[in-house]
């Protein structure tokens, strides 16, 4: 009888730390009961997104290289999904502001209309063929696009409510290995069976399945409860041209921010759609070992995010992402080397740990340079930068690849990637709320 009370108070224990580790960690038993409740469903939130997002991200272009897509139309596919994106940014935060439930935004565009064509694209090689297939799955995946960066001003802003500010850093960090590891064995599993089942078939199963997890997503987002006592809706007309412009022009550190980020992913699109389709293409690889290759930048970046939680909480976003920045333009110029496939796999390992560090910091670097009654605006023009600088990119890197290489498109990404992270160093200030805090701490 001991041993049993002994094996089940061993249980108990373990589904505890479990349960505290999907709130971020034992930290968050201080929180407020739903508080806790917010951060759990949050969790499973981002680890099925990520999860079904791991198809989009590594197999997508593939998927519509099967279908006979050339290098130029890759890279429309990229500027086409993010010039409409550019559209609804703006409409999606006067939504945002002028609603009481911004859960219902996300969960209506990024939760449903985002994911309903995953499904339609499965249906693609039964219906169409040749040049009209091509475009029928570039259309789905600029509706794919579109319908989340309407709904990304209302995330940001509920993200922003639900985690406390000096957790984010440790918070995001245990989110981030959760969804890494999602990603990562969903991303090795989905290689495997595409190249055993052969496409387009394998594709197919895989969208399916990648909608499925999607589902199971928006599941979650839609049990969180949504704090009220944070909201201060923004008057309409910070919207129109001169009040959004105004804004950049008043606020200097978020110009030169913006000013970065739009040369920062203008440099990376140059060459980001295009990296599988040298493995494919020039190389030869299989979906199963393009599958191992992103999967080992994601083993690599899972112990760094614990280690790069604490430093943002503790040094503040600036200093994290300064540190990232200076070193990630070296991955496109390493890629220009690159003669067999295995070569990609030290790359993407360093890189996996250089992205885990920038992106937390990045995002936590949004949410603190943003006014808190204004976090809507700021982050649609912060993601206006971001897709009117992929289209751009990315057709640019089309052009470059089918003209002369896919290799010159690497070489011309690293060199634009410097550029802007030259321009970070100089220019970019730590937010003035962080510093503090980070003195606190340090």
């Amino acid at each position: 009888m001991s041993q049993r009370k002994k094996l089940r108070s061993h249980w108990q224990n373990l589904w505890a730390s479990a349960s505290h580790m999907t709130a971020g960690g034992n930290w968050s038993l201080q929180l407020a009961e739903l508080t806790q409740r917010n951060l759990r469903n949050f969790f499973f939130d981002g680890l099925f997104s990520a999860a079904s997002d791991s198809f989009i991200l590594t197999y997508l272009t593939l998927f519509v290289l099967a279908l006979g897509a050339s290098t130029a139309e890759i890279g429309w596919m990229t500027a086409l999904a993010s010039l409409s994106a550019t559209l609804l940014l703006i409409p999606g935060a006067k939504m945002t502001d002028r609603t009481v439930n911004r859960k219902r935004i996300v969960i209506t565009f990024a939760g449903i209309m985002s994911r309903l064509p995953l499904i339609l694209m499965a249906t693609i090689p039964l219906i169409f063929k040749g040049p009209t297939a091509i475009w029928v799955a570039i259309v789905l995946k600029v509706v794919i696009d579109a319908a989340r960066n309407l709904a990304l001003p209302a995330w940001t802003s509920i993200t922003a409510d639900i985690v406390p500010l000096a957790w984010r850093g440790r918070y995001f960090a245990t989110r981030n290995v959760a969804m890494g590891v999602a990603t990562m064995v969903v991303t090795y599993g989905i290689g495997e069976f595409i190249t055993q089942i052969g496409d387009p078939q394998g594709y197919q199963w895989a969208l399916i399945l990648a909608f499925v997890l999607g589902l199971s997503s928006t599941w979650y987002f839609s049990r969180l409860q949504e704090p009220k006592e944070n909201r201060n809706q923004t008057a309409l007309q910070n919207y129109k041209f001169r009040g959004l412009v105004s804004t950049l022009q008043t606020d200097k550190n978020f110009l030169t921010f913006w000013i970065y980020t739009a040369i920062w992913t203008f440099s990376l699109n140059i060459a980001g759609p295009f990296f599988n389709v040298f493995l494919v293409r020039d190389l030869k690889t299989t979906a199963s070992l393009i599958g191992i290759i992103a999967v080992v930048g994601k083993i690599a970046a899972l112990p760094s995010q614990r280690i790069f939680g604490l430093l943002a909480d503790r040094w503040g976003p600036r200093k994290l992402m300064w540190l990232t920045t200076i070193m990630i333009p070296l991955l496109p110029i390493s890629w220009y080397f690159v003669q067999a496939s295995w070569q990609a796999i030290p790359i993407n390992i360093v890189g996996g740990v250089l992205w885990a560090g920038y992106n937390l910091a990045s995002f936590n670097m949004l949410l603190e340079i943003a006014p808190a009654d204004q976090r809507a605006r700021y982050s649609a023009l912060y993601q206006i930068a971001i897709t009117i600088s992929t289209a751009a990119g990315a057709a640019l890197g089309g052009v470059i690849a089918e003209t002369w290489g896919i290799r010159l498109a690497f070489l011309a990404s690293g060199i634009g990637r410097t550029l802007a992270a030259g321009l970070f160093t100089m220019k970019v200030q730590q937010p003035a709320s962080e510093t503090a805090m980070a003195a606190t701490e340090g």
